[in-house]
């Protein structure tokens, strides 16, 4: 058996992954890690207090040890300069991707591995296999609806290696009545919305806090002016709402279709596959990470562009230059520099890596 170190936020989720260590006969003690707590007052919804609270009642309850990490300097670090920098050079970056990454399985496995603790558990809905070669594999959640493997996609095998997703192996309503049974504080408790770990603060909110409004044109595809935007960090591609144009003809909308950073202008077309900059077969991934073995060569796989995106066949091409080069069999709706690629063999997550750019 191990010694854990769950991760609890002071969710559903995270408590019944220690409730099932427990069961399993694991040596558990719950760690909340204290990464935000918005002491610049952004407008919106940070409960760290009573997360951390909630955090506590689960672990007094299942009769665990609790402690409270503070890595707030290195999110601030990490997650928040990550953030904050992308959209000002004009990409849309995944947070929550790299919170597990850096944070998650980052700092926190850090401090747990210090600390004698020889693996962290969490809450996700995603499954750990060890292979024949002894190496982790990452596999779909068993719950198609609730399948957080996606924000797994950059995790390296060291990283793998050390993780537990016990609630991988459960349905979502299986893990909500396991947590009634066993009167977890928390049975009750909503999931939480918003970005990873600062809570339900839009967006927008949040970035207009760190980087300035710079107005510009929205134009058509025909370059056409349509109106007025505040800041081209404020939109993404695809995006159907929030832009303020409306559509001159009836039965059609104009969506975000790219963004022309030299001249500060948010170019909007029709919401159809042949609208230009909207759809796209080929993209070029950088920073990729393969959590088992790498392709040495041209590869058929699937590759998922986001979260709720269904995973598309594609071929993978690896470049010299440590990039690789994918085509899709079929073209896909606003891929966004900045955004991950998830890539899969049938349920097993192969690693993933960040779009540059689109064509």
């Amino acid at each position: 058996m191990a010694k854990v170190l769950v991760g609890l936020s002071g969710g559903v989720d995270s408590a019944v992954a220690a409730a099932l260590l427990l069961e399993q006969g694991h040596e558990v003690v719950g760690g909340y890690m204290k990464n935000w707590i918005n002491e610049e007052g952004i407008p919106g919804d940070c409960p760290w207090e009573q997360d951390i609270e909630d955090a506590h009642a689960v672990a007094k309850h299942l009769g665990i040890e609790f402690r409270v990490i503070d890595l707030i300097d290195a999110y601030r670090q990490r997650i928040v300069d990550y953030l904050i920098e992308g959209y000002r050079s004009g990409i849309t970056p995944n947070p929550d991707v790299w919170c597990n990454r850096e944070m998650k399985f980052g700092v926190f496995l850090d401090y747990a591995l210090s600390q004698g603790f020889s693996h962290v558990g969490t809450g996700h809905y995603a499954r750990h296999r060890t292979r024949s070669d002894g190496s982790a594999a990452i596999l779909r959640g068993a719950d198609p609806n609730k399948d957080q493997s996606y924000f797994l996609a950059m995790m390296t095998q060291y990283q793998a290696q050390h993780a537990l997703f016990p609630v991988g192996e459960m349905l979502k309503p299986e893990a909500r009545a396991m947590a009634e049974r066993l009167a977890l504080p928390v049975a009750q408790k909503k999931d939480s919305q918003g970005i990873c770990f600062i809570g339900a603060v839009k967006m927008s909110d949040f970035l207009r806090h760190y980087v300035p409004d710079q107005p510009g044109d929205i134009v058509d595809t025909e370059g056409k002016i349509r109106g007025r935007h505040q800041g081209l960090h404020l939109y993404t591609l695809g995006q159907r709402k929030g832009h303020g144009v409306a559509s001159p003809r009836e039965g059609m909308a104009y969506v975000v279709v790219g963004k022309d950073l030299a001249n500060n202008r948010l170019i909007v077309g029709w919401d159809q596959q042949d609208s230009p900059g909207l759809y796209a077969r080929h993209c070029v991934v950088g920073s990729l990470n393969w959590i088992n073995e790498s392709p040495q060569g041209p590869t058929t796989m699937e590759a998922q562009p986001r979260y709720r995106a269904k995973a598309e066949p594609c071929r993978v091409t690896p470049r010299e230059d440590g990039k690789c080069e994918i085509q899709f069999h079929s073209a896909q709706r606003a891929i966004s520099p900045g955004q991950i690629c998830a890539f899969y063999e049938g349920g097993r997550l192969l690693g993933g890596g960040v779009f540059e750019s689109v064509s």
